[in-house]
């Protein structure tokens, strides 16, 4: 039996976190779920975004499947997502970015994985004001934190299978952050001599994604050009409402989709699962659970080649529909 924090977030969360609850559970996996309540929901409720029961739990369970949570825009309560990676140093967010069957884009044969710095960079939210009318951000970089993260990606790279990292980077202007992440990639690169390694400047990189994403394996870079790409490459494969994600340390991991809580179609039934359930199969595959996330990724496959999709992918499914036909998927006799 396993123990997983559930964290439900705002808007379309709760339906599609559902959603992949269930999914999880027809598997057979015995999970036995927490949850626990985040985000502008906890927000109203007990005027704390982040309750501390929050990270208590998942550092208790170990691992937590989370649903999207809001963030104001300009003002507000900071990010929750960013202040779980800190509290707890979830220093590494993964998000596969792959084609899959049934979803139509312009490209093919899109299989590349991104790795993002969770922890620094601008997103450490280290800014003030500067006299009037002008305000100051600061880019925080430290070897510690660029080498675990590139060691992660090639880690990675070694346990799949993977052919090539290429690191991303600004370093021909921001010579002293991003220099110092090129550097400790190349360092890093030089110990795993199997694995083929490149680096890239960001504009180039984003330029070299549209053009021949084919080209591209796994892709580690910092914060904010993580955060930049991720949506650039889903945008490769059919969306974010299939970009799954996941946000790992050396204790604990939070699993999540890349898109937001898309207030604006919470409770009309049409929010596409399949980000949140390929998240729950990350989630399983780190459990060590590998047979029932091969099972939860060719149900997927499945339904969405066998043109289940919302309306996000072009078709008329409700959430609940998808919901179904992936169960039964999973439940399909085996093949004689």
């Amino acid at each position: 039996m396993y123990r997983v924090t559930l964290i439900q977030g705002d808007g379309i969360g709760p339906e599609v976190t559902e959603a992949a609850r269930s999914i999880l559970d027809a598997t057979g996996v015995d999970l036995k779920w927490e949850v626990v309540s985040a985000g502008e929901t906890a927000w109203q409720e007990c005027g704390d975004p982040l309750p501390g029961a929050v990270l208590d739990s998942i550092r208790e369970t170990g691992v937590a499947l989370k649903g999207p949570t809001t963030t104001p825009v300009g003002s507000g309560f900071r990010s929750v997502n960013v202040a779980i990676r800190q509290a707890l140093d979830l220093y590494a967010c993964i998000r596969p970015i792959r084609q899959l069957a049934g979803v139509c884009t312009r490209y093919e044969k899109v299989d590349l994985v991104i790795f993002r710095e969770n922890t620094e960079d601008l997103y450490a939210g280290v800014e003030h004001l500067v006299g009037d009318g002008a305000a100051e951000a600061i880019k925080i970089t430290t070897e510690k934190a660029c080498r675990r993260i590139v060691r992660s990606a090639f880690e990675y790279a070694v346990r799949y299978g993977r052919r090539k990292v290429t690191a991303v980077h600004k370093a021909n202007i921001l010579k002293l952050t991003d220099g110092m992440f090129l550097r400790v990639a190349r360092a890093v690169a030089a110990g795993y001599p199997e694995i083929e390694f490149e680096d890239l400047i960001v504009d180039n990189a984003c330029m070299q994604l549209v053009q021949r994403p084919q080209e591209y394996d796994i892709l580690v870079m910092n914060n904010l050009y993580g955060d930049i790409i991720s949506d650039l490459g889903a945008g490769l494969v059919g969306g974010l409402g299939v970009v799954p994600g996941a946000n790992i340390g050396d204790e604990t991991a939070v699993f999540e989709p890349a898109h937001g809580s898309a207030p604006q179609i919470a409770g009309k039934g049409t929010a596409n699962p399949v980000a949140m359930v390929l998240s729950g199969a990350m989630l399983l595959d780190y459990l060590g659970e590998k047979e029932a996330a091969r099972m939860v990724l060719e149900a997927v496959e499945a339904v969405l080649g066998g043109g289940v999709l919302t309306p996000d992918l072009g078709g008329e499914a409700t959430t609940r529909e998808m919901t179904e036909a992936i169960i039964r998927g999973i439940n399909r006799p085996p093949l004689k």
